[in-house]
């Protein structure tokens, strides 16, 4: 005999397959029964139809195709005998599925076996539907399924229950139909046609709304009585495991109490003393109890209950931490977080075991425990748990150190309680895991240290310290260079020494050494070593006697292979070399950092910069100065703040607050403009200048990587000193001084005029009118105008005449300036336009600086 012929049995089949050497042979042997039995179908041959769908199941469970044998399934569902029927049907289920169309075809079938007088067949037949059951053959079917439920076969009721969940969930419009017989089911005694009615409850709750209040009323007390006749009953060998009497019972009623109790107290209270009952007398040392009193804290922690229950509950989940069971542990940590919202009192008696946790070597473990720790955190627990957490940092695992120094900085930030324990806690983080901490951090630290100005000396001695022993943390280099570049002479001369301090002396050379050493260390990188050298720069100032080595330092990275290190270098060298003068006034310390903003920035809810492309207009309503000042100044960016005024010198002694007129060799007032340029391009060493590039380079020699971006530093260099400005007019004298219209904005398509006035009797304020004209043969619609100013002015903007601007008109505005430095400062404004065409957002942004002198 042919051993790969129709005929062969199974078994051989099976050993022929298993006895192949290569993949490539295992295909050869599947191929050629699979052709054998292709033959053999097409022989219409009933005798050996039963063998070749057994041989293409396992060939399916090997993963090869076999949908051409789906008829030969349905040929045996069809035939009279049990045999034939059990592999048509075990063929069914496992080589079709509810999205095949020949399934259709088997309805009838199904139909006539579920009405078969041998129950077997009828199980066989409820088995498939449950497993394979469709919409349509749902609907078609619900009726005998329902009758089925009340069978006097209990396994064909636990069949035909388990069908019938299989066909509500399908088509919940079914449901009420089986409230009745799954409500009949609860009083069974049989424990498989029992947990079966449970679950069919269950369902028809979760789907239903009728039904849940139908369960509710008629089967909550039987639940009940069913759950404590379980729990107290004698030991039963036919379902006890471990010692629990049918746990898997347990939990479907647990879990149907669950659904029951949820949002109704009465339903709640009833099952109160059943489920303390369950939680007490329940043992806890094999798993299947474990998985009863689990499921019993969740059905606490989901009923309306008393806090005592809750307590409980919550004291079952502590013992659970203390299980070797990684598992089991888990669960409970994610149980706990939920029942933080209920009891939190109750959680924190388990803290120092929730601490634990996050020692675990599992990492799943020790993440969830971590998560939970913060939820913990409270005013008056913070000072313990972080020390708790910042010991296990310095010997946590590297992969770990991210999390948990992530975890330490919210906390901190969050709920500390005063600024030098914060400076404290962040000072150990960057110490012990400086490299995972992200940036965002260590920024805060820097604006909340500007901030506590008289803990700067205490600050940059404590970094003095923290960085010579843990000098390989980036971030903490960082952050202790800015200190000492900021407050280096704090350090020096030991100002501000508070009591808990040890004594400690620094010299001047000693505070060098320190950005030498992040500015020639191989691995800094390019951000560490900017800082640093904007640090030498500021310590040029501050300790004069050692400028010359701070000179050679910048010297040398004049031959950097970085085009960012060379510039500074160049730069800094030509301040400390050429320009002493100005080089106090031009490296004074950073003005103190708006924390708010910075907040706030952080979060999210400011940008940090403003992109000049074409963006949606702002649905605010017109003449609202609503737009975010850091977005509408651009302050976020490394872009100019603000055009240079008519000269480089007003400019750079706007932006320095010095008087660049009044050097002795210029003797005429009129030279000070050219002095004043010559004075800016002789600092950078560039050549011809552009307002880009004066302001520009300006401001880079005051900043490092993003400390420059705060609105009110932008905003502070924007309202330094100017001189004062009189108008000139022929009717000043007797009306008062009028000034000139401008053109505030001009481009291709949109052109902006001011007028102004002033009122009688109060020169701060200016009345100004914004003519708005269409140059394009195109309407504007949607039109908002917003404007920005500095903090030395206040504008107030009214509605404009029209919020639609049509081709070739114009249309107003009035705007209204309060200058609060009237006479020594001048006007000026960012201000954006949006407004769309042919449906295409246009959005169009300029800043004013020819404002005329004395408004």
């Amino acid at each position: 005999m042919n051993p790969f012929s129709s005929g062969t049995r199974l078994r051989d089949m099976i050993r022929s397959i298993r006895a192949c050497k290569t993949a490539a042979e295992e295909r050869g042997v599947v191929r050629k029964e699979c052709a054998d039995i292709r033959a053999s179908i097409n022989e219409n041959d009933p005798h050996d139809r039963h063998r070749n769908l057994a041989k293409l199941m396992f060939i399916h469970m090997l993963g090869y195709p076999t949908h051409f044998g789906q008829m030969e399934c349905l040929k045996l569902i069809a035939s009279p005998g049990f045999p034939e029927k059990r592999i048509g049907y075990l063929g069914l289920m496992l080589l079709l599925d509810e999205r095949q169309e020949v399934l259709m075809l088997v309805t009838n079938s199904l139909k006539q076996d579920l009405n078969h007088t041998n129950q077997y067949v009828v199980g066989l037949a409820l088995c498939a539907l449950g497993n394979i059951c469709s919409a349509e053959m749902a609907r078609d079917l619900a009726p005998e399924v329902e009758r089925l439920i009340q069978f006097r076969d209990p396994n064909i009721r636990k069949k035909a229950a388990l069908c019938s969940t299989r066909i509500v969930r399908k088509v919940p419009d079914l449901a009420e139909n089986f409230v009745n017989a799954a409500s009949s089911l609860l009083k069974e005694k049989h424990h498989g046609v029992l947990i079966t009615g449970v679950q069919l409850c269950y369902e028809l709750c979760t789907i239903n709304d009728e039904a849940l209040e139908y369960f509710r009323k008629k089967c909550t007390e039987g639940l009940i009585k069913t759950l404590r006749d379980i729990t107290n009953s004698a030991y039963q060998p036919e379902y006890d495991v471990a010692g629990i009497t049918d746990p898997f019972l347990h939990v479907r009623l647990l879990k149907l109490l669950r659904v029951l109790g949820h949002g109704d107290a009465d339903a709640s209270d009833l099952m109160t003393d059943i489920l303390a009952q369950v939680a007490t007398k329940t043992e806890s040392n094999k798993n299947a109890g474990n998985a009863v009193l689990y499921e019993c804290v969740e059905t606490i922690m989901a009923i309306e209950d008393t806090s005592s229950l809750r307590v409980l509950a919550i004291n079952i989940l502590g013992r659970f931490l203390s299980n070797r069971d990684n598992n089991i542990r888990y669960v409970a940590l994610n149980m706990l977080m939920k029942a933080i919202a209920f009891d939190d009192q109750a959680v924190q008696r388990h803290r120092v075991t929730i601490l634990n946790c996050v020692k675990d070597p599992d990492a799943s473990i020790r993440k969830r425990a971590l998560d939970l720790v913060s939820l913990l955190v409270n005013e008056n627990n913070v000072k313990q748990l972080t020390e708790e957490l910042i010991d296990y940092l310095e010997i946590s695992d590297e992969d770990f150190k991210e999390d948990l120094s992530a975890k330490i900085c919210s906390i901190v930030e969050k709920f500390s309680p005063e600024k030098i324990w914060y400076i404290d806690q962040m000072l150990k983080v960057l110490s012990e895991a400086g490299k995972f901490v992200k940036d965002d951090v260590w920024h805060a630290l820097i604006v909340v240290i500007s901030n506590a100005s008289e803990l700067h000396g205490y600050t940059v001695r404590a970094l003095y310290k923290a960085v010579l022993t843990f000098s390989e943390q980036e971030t903490l280099v960082r952050v202790a260079i800015w200190c000492i570049g900021e407050y280096g002479d704090l350090l020096v001369n030991n100002v501000g020494v508070l009591g808990i301090e040890d004594p400690i002396t620094v010299t001047e050379s000693d505070a060098l050494d320190v950005i030498e050493d992040a500015i020639t260390r191989h691995n800094s990188d390019m951000n560490t070593r900017a800082m640093a050298l904007v640090a030498l720069l500021k310590l040029s100032s501050r300790f004069p006697s050692i400028s010359e080595r701070i000179k050679d330092i910048i010297v040398k990275q004049k031959g950097s292979l970085l085009l960012e290190m060379q510039q500074r270098a160049i730069e800094f060298n030509s301040i400390v070399d050429r320009h002493k003068n100005i080089r106090s006034s031009l490296v004074e310390r950073m003005p103190v950092l708006d924390e708010a903003t910075f907040n706030v920035r952080r979060a999210g809810s400011l940008p940090a910069s403003v992109s000049t492309m074409s963006k949606p207009s702002v649905s605010i309503p017109n003449g609202v100065a609503a737009a975010p000042l850091v977005d509408l100044l651009d302050l976020g960016s490394d872009d100019i703040l603000a055009a240079p005024s008519s000269s480089g010198a007003d400019f750079l002694q706007d932006l320095l607050g010095v008087d660049l007129g009044s050097s002795p060799a210029q003797s005429d007032a009129t030279q000070a403009p050219k002095a004043g340029t010559d004075l800016l391009l002789d600092i950078l060493s560039i050549g011809t200048p552009s307002p880009a590039q004066n302001s520009t380079s300006s401001i880079d020699l005051l900043s490092t990587t993003d400390y420059n971006k705060n609105p009110s530093i932008a905003l502070e260099t924007l309202s330094s000193p100017a001189p004062p400005h009189k108008a000139t007019t022929s009717s000043a004298a007797t009306n008062g001084p009028v000034y000139p219209p401008i053109v505030a904005y001009e481009s291709i398509s949109l052109k902006i005029e001011f007028s102004f006035s002033k009122t009688p009797g109060n020169p701060q304020t200016t009345n100004v009118q914004a003519t708005f004209i269409n140059l394009s043969p195109n309407t504007f619609t949607d039109c908002i105008f917003q404007a920005a100013v500095p903090k030395f002015l206040q504008l107030h903007l009214d509605p404009a005449s029209s919020n639609t601007l049509p081709a070739s008109g114009n249309i107003t505005q009035n705007l209204r300036v309060t200058n609060s430095q009237h006479g020594k400062k001048s006007l000026v404004m960012r201000m954006r336009i949006g407004y769309k065409v042919n449906g295409k957002d246009v959005l169009e942004e300029g800043q004013i600086n020819n404002f005329p002198r004395g408004l």
